[in-house]
């Protein structure tokens, strides 16, 4: 039962006003519960009388506190006695999400409200975040950190507050075990964590975002670590020692120093652990300072990222990935409704090879994960040890991802670790390498040709790869400007560059083997625009043409991308079906040349042009000029006609390119076999241009339909 649910059980709270208002029933106090502070200070209060057994009326909430000529309040006080005459903790309380310096002014503003009541401990929260200290006697500025405030009727606390399992210390004082969060609550942890170490300017946001990643690594790496019950983490802040009073100011500071570097000790140990296991995934050291590693231990100590659901702990992670990459790369990851359309839409199962060419974050790979962990549902509901193997196995051998940048790649393998493995296969390199290179210089030998059942992908738009810059440049098809077999003087040449999206259609050509599927989100220009004519003429010997779904054009504004997309579906050939296109192709065009006679009968257009244009067939001279003037043809009307017969003639050229290219279109869908392309419109995909969710995702009933059209696909060819 959640502290909520309890306190309501056990008459400590009351709500009125549909949840307008909270009433505190001891202390008959009826407060605003819609404010965010007074939220956390329900749940404070109810972590007092439920997990630290404080009696109800040993606990005060907002109580007058005199300050000098000044009248505060302080948010809670608990009492060491019945009476309520001696105060024994000072709680402050905050909004969730205050920033790291705010908590620390709220909790130096606390410390004088506790040395004014003479309490002896300090606790302030934000629900978030927990920071307690002692309080030596008069002193504000002597802070003493400890690991939790004392339980009732505990003199003496332990150096830790969390143990697996709970159960109790040496000393008498109750111990917590790690406890799971909601989704929206560990995103905010994410953030927060992540501010608190660039805020203060030592880090620049993407030097914070590696070394938050280092942190949660070592975090998931404490949690799988083997423990007996009762046996203390070692991501937790663990006190040297818990000084009294009297210790000098010096003493008490050196101590906290040695917590902090204690922690990072453990913390740096953790890490060299990990590492071994996995050192493609780090490798640079922990570079954070003892007293930042203590700030990011606080936000995530008491939580348990293991035990999280899968799906939660995935989706703030991405949504903390998503508020990041764009403040900071400006990179354009695909908005998770058109990644969950594409892989639903697909034949992924556990034993289906998955590529992503471009993966970002890693969000393909990880829905295609999910996908199969859903269907392990199915198969071995009643068996966990099989449920795993059957994912785990999936994730770990089948999912593999190339990312241009490395410290995206990075992020992208500790998103696999965050959903629990899989993320050996990540590797960082340019996607446009040959396979071979990408062998060579990552070390795995899976990213061959020619071995993927599946490519999911959406690859940079807008960016181009030039002849002089890349090795690789020459090794592509689609670099080459063909001569074209309408005009007959055109020669094959080089081009001297080409957009990144137009070579990965062809990259991942190369992945695929024999009847394997690419779904890849291209602009609209790669299906329109008549200047690539000739890359829509070679993916039609490439692949079969599985389906084009428009997406509207404010389907990636929410990315600040605002480039009009669709998402195409493409089957590969295999290599005798492709050749016997190009070769039917090439055969008609082939033949249309020679009935037409079409070099001779552009020769021939041409000298038409020119006899005209020299003779000056039916022109006639302006008043003043003879046909043989040689200011004839400076003269306007001269120009004005010569232009007209050189209109003539391009005219009489396209109107025969026309016909042989119409005739060609006609003779081509004749003699290839014909099928069926699913096409469709998405015109609301689940969330508007800013990214705010609604109501309607006309890519979910496309994507019903489009499977099906895929499963007959499958059938017709097993046929």
């Amino acid at each position: 039962m959640d502290l909520i649910a309890e306190g309501l059980a056990k008459k400590l709270i009351r709500f009125e006003d549909d949840k307008k208002y909270v009433v505190y029933l001891d202390q008959a106090k009826r407060r605003r519960y819609d404010a965010p502070e007074e939220k956390v200070q329900v749940e404070t209060y109810l972590k007092l009388v439920l997990r630290y057994k404080y009696p109800a009326e040993r606990i005060r909430c907002y109580v007058p506190v005199q300050m000098g000529a000044d009248k505060r309040e302080a948010d809670l006080i608990v009492y060491a006695d019945d009476k309520r005459l001696s105060p024994l903790i000072v709680v402050e309380c905050k909004a969730a999400d205050i920033s790291e310096l705010e908590f620390l002014r709220a909790r130096d503003q606390a410390s004088s409200y506790a040395v004014a009541e003479g309490a002896r401990y300090l606790w302030t929260t934000t629900g978030l975040k927990d920071a307690y200290h002692e309080i030596p006697k008069g002193k504000p500025k002597g802070l003493v950190s400890i690991p939790d405030i004392p339980q009732c009727g505990v003199t003496k606390l332990a150096s830790h507050k969390f143990a697996k399992g709970g159960g109790k210390s040496p000393e008498g004082q109750q111990l917590f075990d790690l406890v799971t969060v909601t989704e929206d609550e560990l995103t905010r942890r994410f953030k927060l964590a992540h501010q608190a170490l660039w805020g203060g300017g030592e880090l620049n946001p993407s030097e914070a975002f590696d070394e938050l990643d280092k942190l949660i690594f070592c975090k998931i790496w404490d949690e799988r670590k083997a423990r007996k019950k009762g046996e203390a983490y070692d991501f937790q802040i663990i006190t040297v020692s818990t000084p009294e009073a009297e210790v000098s100011e010096e003493a008490k500071k050196k101590a906290d120093e040695q917590t902090s570097l204690d922690l990072l000790n453990r913390i740096r140990a953790l890490y060299a652990e990990g590492r071994k296991k996995d050192p493609e995934v780090f490798k640079d050291e922990i570079r954070l300072s003892a007293s930042k590693t203590r700030t990011v231990v606080s936000y995530l100590e008491s939580i348990n990222l293991s035990a999280t659901d899968l799906d939660s702990k995935g989706r703030a992670f991405e949504t903390f990935l998503g508020s990041f990459f764009r403040g900071d790369f400006g990179q354009y990851f695909t908005p998770r409704p058109i990644v969950k359309f594409i892989v639903d839409v697909l034949p992924i199962t556990h034993e289906t090879r998955v590529l992503d060419t471009s993966c970002g974050s890693g969000g393909f790979l990880l829905h295609a994960l999910d996908k199969v962990r859903h269907q392990a549902d199915d198969f071995h509901a009643d068996d966990p040890v099989k449920h795993y193997k059957h994912w785990h196995d999936f994730a770990q051998f089948q999912l593999f991802g190339i990312e241009i940048n490395e410290q995206i790649a990075r992020t992208a393998k500790m998103n696999m670790i965050i959903h629990d493995d899989g993320h050996t296969n990540v590797v960082a390199a340019d996607g446009l390498l040959p396979p071979a290179d990408i062998v060579k210089k990552t070390g795995n030998p899976g990213f061959t040709e020619n071995a993927f059942d599946i490519i999911l992908t959406n690859p940079p738009f807008g960016s181009t790869v030039r002849q002089t810059e890349q090795a690789y440049f020459k090794n592509y098809r689609l670099t080459k400007r063909l001569a074209n077999w309408l005009d007959p003087k055109t020669k094959d040449a080089d081009r001297p560059a080409q957009d990144t999206e137009v070579l990965f259609l062809e990259q991942c050509h190369t992945y695929l083997r024999a009847g394997g599927y690419l779904a890849i989100v291209i602009p609209d220009g790669i299906l329109t625009n008549s200047s690539l004519d000739y890359v829509r003429d070679k993916l039609e010997e490439l692949y079969r043409i599985v389906a084009v779904v428009s997406l509207p054009q404010t389907a990636f504004q929410v990315t600040d991308a605002g480039v009009k997309s669709s998402v195409l579906f493409l089957k590969k050939w295999h290599t005798a079906e492709g050749e016997k296109i190009a070769t039917t192709k090439r055969r008609l065009r082939d033949t249309l040349v020679q009935q037409q006679k079409l070099a001779a009968t552009l020769d021939a257009l041409e000298a038409e042009k020119k006899k005209t244009l020299k003779n000056l067939v039916g022109f006639t001279p302006p008043d003043g000029l003879l046909l043989d003037d040689p200011a004839l043809k400076d003269s306007p009307a001269y120009q004005m006609w010569a232009k007209s017969v050189s209109e003539a003639h391009s005219s009489k050229v396209d109107a025969l390119r026309e016909q042989l290219s119409e005739a060609y279109e006609t003779q081509k869908r004749e003699a290839l076999n014909d099928y069926p392309v699913f096409m469709a419109i998405a015109e609301e995909i689940g969330y508007d241009a800013t990214g705010r969710e609604t109501k309607t995702n006309e890519l979910e009933p496309i994507a019903k339909e489009l499977a099906r059209f895929i499963q007959d696909i499958e059938a017709e060819d097993a046929a």
